[in-house]
Parts: C-alpha cells; structure tokens; sequence
C-alpha cells in the first residue's frame, strides 16, 4: 500500500451547489478522486484587491493522491468561475490504512472505465 503520505485532502470553495456537485462528479468518473465532500454553504471574508469582500461560498473536500493532483488541480481551475480559486492540498499522515488503501485504489487508472 502506498504510504498515507502520498493521500491528499484538496480544499476549495465554490460559489454554488450546482458547480460543486459537477466538480466532484467529474472528479470520481475520472478517478482523479476517491470521494468529495459538498459541505453547507458558509460565509467567507477575505481580502481581495484592496477591499475586504464577503461572501457564500460551498466547501468541497477532495480525497485524492499526490499522484493525482496536478489533474485535480486542473479540473478545479478549468471549472471554477474565480479568478484565483482556493485550492489547498493537506497531506494525510495518519488515517483508517484500509480507508487511506481505498482511496489509493479509487484513484489508481484503470483500463475497464
């Protein structure tokens, strides 16, 4: 089994449940991620050039692998409406080993899809 170091937790936000969902869908199809999690709507405040914004937000949790991120990322910036989305990859260093092997597995290229 690949080290749990080598699983990733991917955050980003998205402006919509609509778009969220789609990520996440072409995501799994693609098995560039094991499982993403569309949480409920937040507030988020930051600072964008020069003002202080606020605004709804989706948050999405991607469970993927190093080797999966460069196209995880892509997707996330090919989808996302913003200019300069948030995408955060933490990496896993403890976890269940059965579900961080699944997750290895889900993301691992086949030829049968």
């Amino acid at each position: 089994m690949t080290g749990s170091s080598q699983i990733l937790l991917v955050l980003t936000n998205f402006p919509d449940d609509t778009s969220a969902k789609e990520l996440a869908e072409i995501l799994v199809d693609q098995q560039l991620a094991a499982c993403v999690n569309i949480l409920q709507g937040c507030v988020s405040v930051y600072r964008w050039q020069g003002k202080t914004e606020t605004t709804s937000e989706i948050p999405v949790l991607i469970k993927t692998t190093r080797q999966r991120y460069a196209a995880v990322e892509q997707a996330i910036k090919t989808r996302h409406p913003y200019e300069l989305p948030e995408i955060i990859a933490v990496p896993i260093d403890n976890g269940l080993p059965a579900y961080l092997k699944w997750i290895t597995q889900e993301t691992t290229e086949t030829t049968n899809n």
